[in-house]
Formats: C-alpha cells, sequence, structure tokens
C-alpha cells in the first residue's frame, strides 16, 4: 500500500536534490509548493487535525532550520524545503530527517575534507580559534561567505538523512 504522505514529502525532495546539485538553490517554486500541498494534503485528507498535523510539521522543519540559516549554516532554500518536510511528514519524523541530514553532511564534510587533504590544516584553525578563546587572547571566530569556507549542496545529505529516518523510524 502506498504512504501518500511519503510519496508527497520525496517528491518534493527529488526536485529540490537536482536542482542544489545543479544550482546550488532551491527554488520557491517547489520550497512554497511543498508546504502548500503538504498543507492543504493533510486538510484534505484528515480535516482539521491533518491540518494542524502540517503546520505544527511545517513549523518544527521552518524554525530549527532558520535558527542554522542565522548561523550560516544553510541556505534559506534549506529552510523552506524543512518546512516542506514538516507540512507532509509532522513534526517527529522532520526533526528525525534534520538529525539524519545534519549526521550525513558532517560524513560527508570530513570526507571532502580527507579527500582534499585539509583536515589537518582545518583542526589546527579550529583548535587555534578555541585556545584563543580560553586564552582570552585574539578571537577571530570563522565567518560564514569567506573564500576558504567549504559548501556542499545541503541536499547531498537531507535526502539520505530522509531515506533513512522514513526506514528506521517507520
Amino acid at each position: 500500500m502506498i504512504n501518500w504522505d511519503y510519496l508527497g514529502c520525496f517528491i518534493i525532495l527529488g526536485a529540490a536534490f537536482i536542482t542544489d546539485i545543479k544550482t546550488m538553490k532551491i527554488p520557491n517554486m517547489i520550497t512554497v509548493s511543498g508546504i502548500v500541498t503538504g498543507l492543504a494534503w493533510h486538510l484534505l485528507t484528515e480535516g482539521w487535525a491533518g491540518g494542524l498535523f502540517a503546520l505544527k510539521g511545517a513549523a518544527a522543519g521552518f524554525g530549527l532550520m532558520l535558527v542554522l540559516y542565522w548561523f550560516g549554516a544553510v541556505g534559506g532554500g534549506d529552510v523552506k524545503l524543512f518546512g516542506g518536510i514538516g507540512a507532509w511528514m509532522g513534526t517527529y519524523l522532520t526533526l528525525s530527517i534534520l538529525m539524519y541530514s545534519i549526521f550525513a553532511a558532517g560524513l560527508i564534510g570530513v570526507g571532502v575534507l580527507i579527500w582534499r587533504r585539509e583536515v589537518f590544516s582545518r583542526l589546527r584553525g579550529v583548535l587555534r580559534q578555541v585556545m584563543g578563546a580560553f586564552i582570552l587572547r585574539s578571537w577571530n571566530p570563522v565567518r560564514a561567505g569567506t573564500n576558504n569556507q567549504l559548501q556542499i549542496p545541503f541536499m547531498l545529505a537531507v535526502l539520505p538523512g530522509a531515506i533513512l529516518a522514513v526506514f528506521y523510524l517507520s
């Protein structure tokens, strides 16, 4: 039997994956339609309780990703996409997808650093920053948007994170 919630969510994730890999952006057409269709689906199939389920999920996904956006960890498209994931999947699965995605992004990031042979130079820089904070000397936090910043499309981690969350929690 088809779980329509999962299908709707993975259609949105598939479209976001393709555009994020190609352009490092997720267009509003995908993210906003994910939120609207998820909310509409749950309203139509489950009534007001379903609408509340979708609204809480969208708020949880959007809200947590907004915090990551403020720290420069993700882009605006990722924030809105997690609102769409939340509208389709609800709070619990959205938070699980977010957790698995962050874990997968960390693994991908470490893999890229190893491949580029930058692990030790990056670790030295982080250690220098932490020690500077403890000794109260010069504290220069790494700023988002610098040319030296490692960037990967977050969808490389979100799609596997969503698959793992659905597989393990359903």
